[in-house]
């Protein structure tokens, strides 16, 4: 060995005689190799320690199975006042919304934008409580605290979903109060049914992709051992905050999606609403000013007029309103469009149907030209 070849040359150079044969050369060479060993035994410590480090960092950056809720309080005289009080608010929220969303499918007369979008809204925060608040109370039952990696994960992305649902669905019912209010006689037409339908849709979209891309990033992130969530629920800045790994792009892209989905909504509802508030105002000053009063009269009054005919109804020249009046069969009730719906009726109980389904085709062109007359004044007054 090369060590035993060394130790022979330094004995050899320091006592400058041969080197004894025999027994006592045992104890030199026993020297050398105990010392020889204490050098590999250090050095194979200085490794196994460094393995034992890279080891545990290793360990640290696996993926965790569970997470811990410390929730509100763990002194256990407050767990049943907790459980109680939020079991009767979740309790009264989930049926206050349902009732809300019977009573608009039940009754024909709240099918109308603004019921569709309240039931929707209903809906969604019926749904945001339901991702928070059944969790905590088994927790607070069971006394335990624990939640899986996956329903963590879940329970965040359902939450941001709803959340921002809610945020966009107010936002949407503020510009239908806008447009009922400030620009009434452009309703109808602005928020039809499919118009509704897509407003919804769009905000269901928009939402549904930003809860996926949170929770996308989110599942990208390597946590340490022992996690402990101080909060009752998964929230997404404490989950990014718990991460081991680099959280930069996770912040950017929170700081954007808050710009967006919570500044955006909240703009849109105090513009909606600062529009309402001078809409009123502006009726209330009309109101004390007579000629703003004069104005508006004679626009309704070249309204009205628009819609009669100065030749009158076929056989009832007194009656020349051509969109509301009596009928010819039935004088007890107003009848909507009278001509084409006498004109109809001949049709049935006349000798002549061509000339009865001649007269249908010109009350319906008198109908039309009073209706687009009728808009002409409005396009007017808007």
């Amino acid at each position: 060995m090369e060590w035993a070849e060394e130790l022979k040359s330094q004995d050899r150079t320091v006592s400058g005689a041969p080197k004894p044969q025999g027994l006592f050369s045992y104890p030199i060479a026993m020297t050398s190799c105990f010392g020889n060993f204490a050098v590999e035994k250090e050095a194979f410590s200085n490794s196994s320690k460094g393995r034992y480090i890279i080891n545990m960092e290793r360990e640290n950056n696996t993926q965790v199975s569970e997470f811990l809720l410390l929730g509100f309080s763990e002194t256990q005289e407050f767990q049943p006042f907790l459980f109680g009080l939020f079991l009767s608010m979740y309790l009264a929220t989930v049926f206050g919304n349902l009732l809300i969303i019977l009573a608009t499918i039940a009754d024909s007369h709240l099918h109308t934008p603004m019921y569709f979008f309240l039931s929707n809204l209903s809906f969604a925060d019926m749904c945001f409580i339901s991702t928070t608040i059944p969790k905590m109370l088994v927790n607070i039952q069971t006394q335990n605290k624990v939640i899986s990696y996956a329903g963590c994960i879940s329970q965040m992305f359902f939450f941001m979903l709803f959340a921002a649902l809610e945020d966009f669905l107010l936002t949407v019912m503020a510009y239908d109060r806008f447009v009922a209010i400030c620009h009434p006689l452009h309703y109808m037409v602005t928020m039809n049914p499919q118009h509704c339908v897509l407003m919804v849709l769009g905000s269901w979209i928009m939402t549904a992709l930003n809860s996926s891309l949170q929770s996308s990033m989110v599942l990208q992130l390597s946590f340490c051992a022992h996690l402990e969530i101080s909060h009752f629920f998964c929230e997404l800045n404490q989950m990014v905050h718990l991460a081991c790994s680099d959280t930069f792009i996770n912040d950017i892209v929170i700081y954007f999606a808050t710009g967006l989905l919570g500044v955006g909504p909240l703009a849109g509802i105090l513009l909606s609403y600062s529009k309402i508030v001078s809409s009123i105002c502006a009726i209330s000053s009309a109101q004390g000013n007579p000629i703003l009063l004069r104005i508006m009269n004679d626009q309704l009054m070249f309204l009205e007029r628009a819609f009669i005919d100065p030749l009158g109804l076929p056989g009832r020249p007194f009656y020349r309103h051509v969109i509301y009046a009596p009928s010819s069969h039935n004088k007890y009730s107003g009848m909507s469009f009278p001509g084409i719906d006498d004109a109809l009726f001949d049709t049935e109980n006349k000798v002549d149907p061509p000339k009865a389904w001649g007269e249908v085709k010109r009350q319906i062109s008198i109908a039309a030209f009073t209706v687009q007359a009728a808009a002409e004044i409005l396009r007017e007054v808007a």
